[in-house]
């Protein structure tokens, strides 16, 4: 008997240890999809209910008066989709309307796009130089569907408001240059924002303005650039406005290289006692400044806007843009009263016209670049979610449909092996996922 109670505890210590190994092997086991390289510091989304207790920031969230914001002591209404359910508009995707073709415009513009060289000579001597030749040589690494189209051709701008429609993307986000002004290698399209607004409007699809760096640009040009834009688009049923608690529809403007102008000039115009203030005045806004440097998240904070974004597609291309840097960046926001808008990306490839600037690529990976993006922004709790890009095509960041194509000289990347919706349709499901999460946010 003894013998057998010896071998019995012996085989009963045996069990209990295989289960202990069993159950420490598996705890130790972490998900993994083979492309943590494209988003250094980033842990992987856990559980819901791990997730519910790892998020301490609040979702009501409040402004204060004391830099003049336009969301001073409102509390965020989470109003996000149209009536029918099928749009978001807290997702925000930007957009360009800079491209030409012979058949509408008379000549290609932006297809053919310059190569640029290196600041450094001896760097640029060794790249190619010169100007691409479309149709079969555009300045992009991809082929649009739609081949190189105008952006003033009516059928386009519907094809690209049913692809946004289809993405679930609710508010556009439009390049925007004063009348007269273009950037370096385009045309002037200020003309261009009607037909947009009344192609928009048909879809429920709302439209904010990205205000662009311009020669002469300052704090006073802008104050000038706002007031045109709401006198003469304010009343559109496309214009977006972003809605408070206090019953507050304010536009939204994005301030794209607001750092070139310093934050005691941007005062003047956005904080309550600024020599020529905006604020409460019918003029008065929500404005989002772009963080690239992390000295950047104090200058907006003085400077008197509502809050900060991205918008560079490339992780680990500058600190704002790293996916590693948001959680620091939108506890700053909180503490200080901003708005933090992370810009996400389905990849980065820019050397059709930076021939370069190979070290800034990041690959697509069938889609998982974008989700991987997707997620970091989603586990900061932002009221919103910016896309780069719908169609910014120099830089290869268009979630547009693309195709495979091969000329007699070069080879073009494609969304194989998917369809050329692939990009639209990871938005739409990663839209319904952010407005999920929100619901859980608000429980």
């Amino acid at each position: 008997m003894a013998r057998l109670r010896k071998k019995a505890c012996v085989a009963l210590f045996l069990f209990t240890l295989f289960i202990f190994g069993t159950m420490m092997g598996l705890r130790t086991l972490k998900p993994s999809d083979g492309f943590s390289d494209l988003a250094p510091g980033l842990e992987l989304m856990p559980l819901a209910a791990d997730r519910m207790d790892r998020r301490s920031v609040s979702s009501d969230v409040f402004a204060s008066p004391a830099h003049g914001n336009a969301v001073a002591n409102t509390k965020i209404v989470y109003a996000n989709s149209d009536s029918d359910g099928s749009i978001y508009y807290d997702i925000h995707i930007f957009y360009y309307v800079w491209y030409g073709n012979p058949k509408v415009d008379g000549k290609y513009v932006h297809w053919d796009h310059v190569l640029v060289p290196h600041w450094d000579p001896k760097i640029a001597a060794s790249y190619p130089k010169g100007r691409h030749i479309p149709p079969e040589d555009i300045g992009s690494s991809f082929y649009p569907e739609l081949g190189p189209y105008s952006s003033r051709d009516p059928a386009v701008l519907e094809s690209h408001m049913e692809q946004l429609r289809a993405a679930a993307a609710g508010v556009l986000v439009l390049s925007w240059y004063p009348p007269g002004v273009a950037d370096d290698n385009g045309e002037p399209t200020e003309d261009l924002v009607p037909a947009i607004l009344d192609s928009a409007n048909r879809r429920n699809i709302k439209v904010a303005f990205h205000i662009q760096p311009y020669k002469g640009r300052t704090d006073r040009t802008v104050h000038d650039n706002i007031r045109y834009i709401i006198d003469k688009y304010g009343k559109h049923g496309a214009f977006y406005r972003y809605k408070s608690s206090t019953g507050k529809n304010l536009p939204l403007f994005y301030i794209y290289d607001s750092y070139l102008t310093p934050p005691e000039s941007w005062a003047n115009l956005l904080s309550s006692s600024g020599s020529h203030s905006i604020r409460n005045t019918p003029y008065d806004g929500v404005f989002i400044a772009l963080i690239v440097e992390e000295k950047h998240k104090h200058d907006i904070l003085s400077g008197g806007f509502d809050g900060m974004y991205t918008y560079f597609a490339s992780n680990g291309f500058s600190f704002g843009s790293s996916h590693q840097n948001w959680k620091a960046i939108k506890t700053f926001c909180d503490v200080n009263n901003l708005m933090f808008i992370p810009s996400v990306g389905p990849g980065y490839i820019d050397t059709s016209i930076r021939p370069w600037n190979n070290h800034n690529t990041r690959n697509r990976v069938n889609g998982k670049y974008y989700e991987t993006s997707l997620q970091a922004a989603l586990m900061v709790r932002p009221e919103i979610v910016t896309i780069t890009s719908f169609n910014e095509w120099h830089e290869g960041t268009q979630i547009e449909k693309a195709l495979p194509k091969k000329t007699q000289t070069r080879m073009y990347l494609d969304y194989l092996p998917h369809k050329p919706e692939l990009y639209l349709e990871l938005t739409r499901k990663w839209a319904e996922q952010f407005n999920k999460e929100k619901e859980q946010w608000l429980m």
